[in-house]
């Protein structure tokens, strides 16, 4: 795995287990929400910047996203639809 691509896949795993949406995300990061969409599909080379502000959103270290995903782990599966996440 490409470290574009691993980037994307913790991104988006980190994100979804924390029931944070994209659009929160942004927010958050102070980016587009069509940034982070780009970034988790593995369309954005994102700066040292942006991630940092990425890792302090989600409460982890940026080292987080480097972390080489576990063969047993799926593909992280998308939030539903919507502004805010079911509870």
């Amino acid at each position: 795995m490409d470290t574009r691509a691993r980037i994307a896949w913790n991104l988006r795993n980190l994100r979804v287990s924390q029931k944070v949406t994209q659009e929160n995300l942004a927010v958050d990061a102070q980016v587009d929400r069509t940034v982070i969409s780009d970034m988790e599909r593995g369309k954005h080379n994102a700066s040292i910047d942006l991630m940092d502000r990425l890792a302090v959103a989600l409460s982890i270290d940026i080292s987080e996203f480097f972390a080489e995903p576990s063969l047993s782990e799926g593909k992280p599966e998308p939030m539903r639809a919507g502004r805010k996440p079911k509870a």
